[in-house]
């Protein structure tokens, strides 16, 4: 049994694992530095945000001495059953969830209270690693894609129903993974275009847009007339491409922002993009006063943000130095705005070493992927690189100003347990079967 141990534990990707710790170590730095005041007579005091991430941290690493030591072949076997459990979690917390925010994502067991949103991700991972790799999955068929689709969409849709929009978006990026499986480029180009619409439908009033709309697709019509003459497949798509269209910059959207987006949701949307919240939806806002006061409010998070991390020059400030940090001027600075932590401190330097760092991990996940003799370890690979690729890309985007603030947390920095160890168990099961990389995992 020893040596057997021996054997695994040299398998074992050290590279992964180094950056892994470098980028908690920082976080917990991160957190410390955000919450320390001059008075403090004692390096460790209970309670605080530092000291319970350094907790988490410990169980993480418990945690991922038990995944170490699981067969590899539990996760690809027991992959469906977990994605089942998972589903049923989250759809018993849509009804008996805690309030946080607005939302109900949390459940308490127990006195325990985590965010089965967050280990969802994991879940989600597995069952679609599961699927594309089966002998049976083509993903050249239109019905193994939607699927595929599904398998990604139902935990999103579950925690849309508990009020978080923020985290149900991270799915997205399992359509990163799926395009890497085969998905065609037309999937891509029509996420683009959704996405373009959107913001069309925010900045142009609903009737001159389907002017636009209509006289666009008459545009191409027109440039592309032999074909529509030669054949009736171009016609069907042009005018159910503008049918689509229409039915969604002047239904779908609006039907969204009035009944689906929360409050503050709206306005930072409308704040990104830098125009006023509509009389329609503002309407729709529970607030007092009017509408420039709650624009004013969803911007100071980024401004305070965005005069932090500028504070910072080129080397920052120093470790504990920090004015905004200090002072608390950032709200949410130890969770979803840990970044300014960084980037007042040590500036621009610290900060790009930071961002290479996750560049650097990321690739490693990727390089890892790449050499896989089994599909499953390939495909959860490329899994566990597109969700931290979204959180990290978001998250930074937000903290200054070029994403609306959707409350998504930096990866292994931000405050949080079911933060820390959903993408702590991510990384130890990739280890894990990667330590396997030469069995053929089904």
């Amino acid at each position: 049994m020893t040596e057997l141990r021996k054997t695994l534990f040299s398998r074992i990707d050290g590279i992964l694992l180094l950056l892994y710790f470098a980028l908690v170590i920082v976080g917990i730095a991160a957190i410390y530095s955000v919450e320390h005041r001059t008075t403090d007579t004692e390096l460790i005091i209970m309670g605080r945000g530092y000291v319970k991430q350094l907790t988490f941290f410990g169980v993480s690493l418990f945690l991922g001495f038990i995944i170490i030591l699981t067969d590899s072949k539990f996760f690809s076997s027991f992959a469906f059953l977990i994605y089942a459990i998972c589903l049923a979690t989250l759809f018993v917390t849509i009804f008996a969830g805690v309030g946080a925010k607005g939302s109900r994502s949390w459940l308490d067991i127990a006195g325990f209270r985590f965010q089965p949103g967050e280990v969802a991700k994991i879940c989600t991972a597995l069952a679609l690693a599961k699927f594309l790799s089966l002998n049976e999955t083509n993903f050249k068929r239109t019905k193994d894609r939607l699927v595929g689709v599904a398998i990604a969409v139902l935990p999103a849709i579950f925690i849309i129903l508990q009020k978080e929009t923020g985290l149900a978006l991270v799915y997205i990026s399992f359509f990163l993974v799926m395009y890497r499986e085969g998905l065609p480029n037309a999937i891509l180009v029509i996420g683009v275009a959704a996405v373009a619409l959107v913001i069309t439908s925010l900045l142009i009033e609903r009737n001159l847009l389907a002017i636009l709309l209509t006289a666009f697709a008459i545009l191409i019509g027109i440039m592309i007339r032999h074909t529509l003459r030669r054949k009736i497949a171009p016609r069907i798509i042009l005018v159910g491409s503008l049918m689509v269209a229409l039915l969604f910059s002047q239904f779908v959207v609006p039907f969204t922002f009035k009944h689906v987006l929360q409050k503050h949701q709206i306005e930072r949307i409308y704040s990104m993009i830098g125009v006023d919240v509509p009389d329609e939806y503002n309407k729709a806002l529970d607030a007092n006063g009017d509408k420039k006061e709650h624009i004013n409010s969803s911007e100071y998070n980024v401004l305070q943000s965005k005069i932090a991390i500028g504070s910072g020059g080129m080397l920052g400030k120093g470790f504990l130095k920090g004015t905004s940090t200090k002072n608390q001027f950032v709200p949410e600075q130890h969770t979803d705005f840990i970044f300014c932590a960084i980037g007042e401190q040590f500036g621009f330097l610290g900060s790009a070493v930071l961002i290479v760092l996750y560049i650097l991990l990321m690739l490693r996940i990727i390089y890892l992927g790449e050499r896989q003799r089994s599909a499953f370890t390939r495909v959860y690979s490329y899994c566990v690189a597109s969700i931290l690729f979204f959180h990290f890309a978001i998250n930074i985007s937000m903290t200054i100003g070029l994403a609306p603030v959707i409350g998504i947390t930096l990866p292994f920095l931000s405050y949080g347990g079911s933060s820390l160890l959903s993408f702590s168990v991510l990384i130890f099961i990739l280890v894990r079967l990667d330590a396997d990389r030469q069995m053929l995992i089904r």
